[in-house]
């Protein structure tokens, strides 16, 4: 199998710039639709998402009152 690089020099760097915009957008697009399939846009917060809260909202009181 090819790699990146390799189908880019020897088929894509040899199309006229509108072909690789063309290209590059129809990349894009499948990559869009792809993550969007996968994403979870739910409105719950995650194990990982509190404990970084805390370790923020610590952080940030510890600055703030060491300051006054």
């Amino acid at each position: 199998m090819a790699t990146a690089q390799q189908v880019y020099s020897s088929e894509v760097s040899v199309l006229p710039p509108s072909e690789q915009l063309r290209l590059a957008t129809l990349i894009l697009e499948g990559l869009t639709q792809t993550a969007a399939s996968a994403l979870d846009f739910s409105d719950r917060w995650s194990e990982e998402d509190l404990r970084d809260l805390a370790a923020f909202s610590m952080q940030h009181a510890a600055r703030t009152m060491g300051e006054e």
